[in-house]
């Protein structure tokens, strides 16, 4: 699925005020309004707890060009000219920093699923709940949002092949997942509904583990009908265009 992002000025024309024959906006524009997205949404994951320094990565599709943040780059550094992005085979396209180490794993998401956008993080509830069990159980009803419970990856070393299939396979009929030992991923339509995801996949492994600290006592835990409940009034959820 292909994302942009529209920006518009005072008389409602393209920010970019680049545009094609048909109206649209020229592919180079709407590049660098993704990668203003991208990495607004990078820093966010910084100021709000979910990686640190530079941990993590983020990336969004622009028809057949996957923008990610580069390998080893602090975030608040990241400028427009500092654009990098792959094709859906791994070929640079754009940019001369490196990528991430992990774009087996984002492209590995674009190729099996309609993602626009993809997060990944190493938000610190979320991890320890990759330490203690296969699967975040159903604690909240928000669990429906992201297909069902929350399944947990094997650990396999970061940026390989192997880790990008364990992903997938904890993928099947999700949005997200656990990454065992190493953090979260999840996917949207659109940045902010794959950050949304990654959010609040972090609340609820912090809310089972406040639940589950207590002595003697365990959480109660949704049922397959209540999520499925919940799944289809989500589908009416919010604002319609």
């Amino acid at each position: 699925m292909t994302v942009t992002y529209s920006r518009t000025g005072e008389a409602g024309e393209p920010a970019s005020g680049r545009t094609g024959a048909d109206g649209e906006r020229a592919p180079e524009a709407a590049r660098e309004e993704a990668w203003e997205a991208l990495v607004a949404t990078a820093r966010r994951t910084v100021a709000d707890g979910l990686v640190v320094g530079t941990s993590g990565n983020v990336s969004v599709r622009v028809g057949d060009t996957v923008l990610v943040t580069p390998s080893g780059v602090p975030y608040d550094r990241l400028a427009p000219e500092d654009i990098t992005g792959v094709d859906l085979d791994g070929r640079q396209v754009l940019g001369t920093l490196v990528p991430t180490s992990e774009l087996p794993m984002h492209l590995a998401v674009y190729r099996a699923t309609d993602a626009g956008a993809v997060v990944h993080t190493h938000a610190v509830h979320a991890t320890a709940v990759s330490l203690l069990v296969p699967e975040l159980p159903p604690v909240h009803y928000m669990t429906a949002a992201l297909g069902g419970p929350v399944r947990v990856a094997p650990y396999a070393a970061y940026g390989t092949d192997e880790l990008a299939r364990t992903m997938l396979d904890a993928l099947t009929d999700r949005t997200g997942c656990l990454l065992e030992n190493h953090g979260t991923i999840t996917y949207g339509t659109c940045l902010d509904q794959a950050y949304d995801r990654t959010a609040q996949l972090e609340w609820m492994c912090r809310l089972w583990l406040t639940a589950s600290s207590l002595p003697g006592r365990s959480p109660s835990l949704l049922t397959e009908e209540q999520l499925a409940e919940v799944a289809d009034r989500l589908r009416g959820y919010g604002q319609r265009s």
